[in-house]
């Protein structure tokens, strides 16, 4: 196996026993981003050189026999909105062509001191909202890889790297994880300092993690988890114990509420038929759950807060950028500066009403199980694909996952996304491995279509589900 399908935690276990080298496994990923980036462009900036001395000052180290970290000598990407005291940061505009941070965004700072290898920056949509950037779909080029984190999703997807980061304001970590087939995961709101970070909307935005495995997802939060004082919405808790919890058993078989919600007119017949075989594949496992009107107005309480909070602050570059910003942001700026204080007001206070009629949800059921997308990546690169089946839980600020569950006849992902209550983020990602071993969907490459339908797909979990229900 190349060094490059290797998940996170693999290799950085390799690493730290010496069973290989850093620049080993950073040489690798170059080698497979040369073969596979001219048709993915997954990245906005890549110093192969600079990469590579990352990767032996790694090495030197750990043979001096320093300490390492959780992820010492491991390549990652960084969404290029993510500052990188060493990197251009230019939020996939040419208004910000050329910008060099000052020092690294809370979250880059705690994956270098965990020991990563910074390898480069990923693409990102324009201002991480939706006009597209230059990245395609790993599965077919003719799609969208979804966004804004479209570089991280295409690059742990190509295996170019075997884990990264992104951000998501609206859909924009489950969405593109969905579309490329790998595992995304935005935690509770503030969970995962952003500082350092383009602040799009301070009540909506999330750091979120890519990678290959729930586990290896697992480890990339719990190195970024944790209190900030340099951002309001952090707070001084302990630790969180990601690793152990997600890989830890059950003590029941979890319960999963199957929520069509107000997203599901826009559903795609293939996401009917796959997740219909879904549910009958779970069983008793699942049930259908209305969560009522109240939630009817969810997505345009987002929407209102994203661009009223948008609009404040991206107002400097809106008045002096000029024809610098695409038609589509400008539209969004415009509106919201439109918006009454008194709408605004009331879609800010909205949330927590809903988290707590869901606390009777989350009391019966440990997670929500619902499409992350309305169906597989669209074909056509003018578009990132629709967020709706995103917006409610960003808006609600809940820990979601989504995982590479089922696949079209095309041999498109189409992911199955997990949602949590505010603050069990570790639960939930013990119940997405549940999810995934008793599907018998584990394995480490992810990019890799495979040839049968989703349908036919799920009816062989089904079989497997079966069997382990029997023991």
């Amino acid at each position: 196996m190349s060094l490059n399908a290797l998940g996170l935690a693999e290799a950085a276990a390799g690493i730290r026993d010496g069973r290989l080298s850093s620049a080993e496994l950073v040489a690798d990923c170059l080698k497979r981003i040369d073969e596979a980036d001219r048709d993915i462009e997954a990245w906005a900036f890549l110093d192969r050189d600079y990469a590579m001395r990352q990767a032996e000052a790694a090495d030197d180290h750990r043979k001096q026999g320093k300490a390492t970290g959780p992820l010492h000598g491991v390549p990652l990407g960084i969404k290029d909105i993510f500052d990188t005291g060493d990197m251009p940061t230019e939020f996939g505009s040419s208004l910000w062509a050329g910008r060099t941070p000052r020092r690294d965004a809370t979250a880059v700072a705690r994956l270098r001191a965990a020991g990563a290898v910074i390898l480069g920056k990923t693409v990102t949509t324009e201002y991480a909202y939706f006009n597209p950037g230059k990245t395609r779909n790993p599965h077919n080029p003719a799609h969208t890889p979804g966004g804004s984190s479209s570089g991280s999703a295409a690059a742990v997807a190509a295996l170019m790297v075997p884990g990264a980061i992104g951000s998501q304001t609206n859909g924009s970590v489950i969405r593109p994880a969905a579309f490329c087939g790998v595992v995304g995961f935005k935690p509770t709101h503030g969970l995962i300092p952003r500082s350092g970070a383009l602040l799009l909307s301070r009540a909506l935005d999330h750091v979120g993690v890519f990678a290959r495995s729930v586990d290896d997802a697992a480890l990339l939060a719990q190195t970024l988890a944790g209190f900030d004082e340099e951002d309001p919405d952090t707070r001084p808790l302990a630790p969180p114990r990601f690793v152990e919890m997600a890989a830890s058993e059950p003590p029941f078989p979890p319960r999963f509420a199957f929520v069509r919600s107000p997203a599901w007119k826009h559903v795609e017949q293939v996401t009917t038929e796959a997740f219909a075989e879904l549910v009958e594949v779970l069983g008793e496992q699942v049930s259908e759950v209305e969560i009522g009107p109240s939630f009817d107005r969810a997505v345009d309480m987002h929407r209102t807060v994203m661009e009223v909070e948008m609009a404040h602050n991206l107002h400097r570059d809106f008045e002096q950028g000029g024809e610098s910003l695409s038609q589509v942001l400008r539209a969004l700026i415009e509106r919201g500066r439109q918006v009454p204080a008194v709408d605004y007001t009331r879609a800010l206070a909205g949330s927590a009403p809903l988290n707590a009629t869901l606390d009777g949800v989350f009391g019966e059921y440990d997670a929500i199980l619902t499409p992350s997308a309305p169906g597989p990546a669209p074909r056509g690169l003018d578009s990132t694909g629709n967020p709706v089946f995103c917006s409610m839980w960003t808006y609600l600020g809940t820990p979601a996952v989504t995982l590479p569950l089922l696949q079209s006849d095309s041999g498109l992902p189409i992911g199955v996304q997990l949602i949590g209550r505010r603050g069990n983020d570790a639960r939930l990602l013990r119940t997405a491995n549940w999810l995934v071993k008793t599907l018998g969907k584990g394995g480490r490459d992810r990019a890799a279509p495979a040839k049968t339908g989703a349908k036919t797909r799920a009816k062989t979990s089904a079989r497997r589900a079966k069997t382990r229900s029997d023991r």
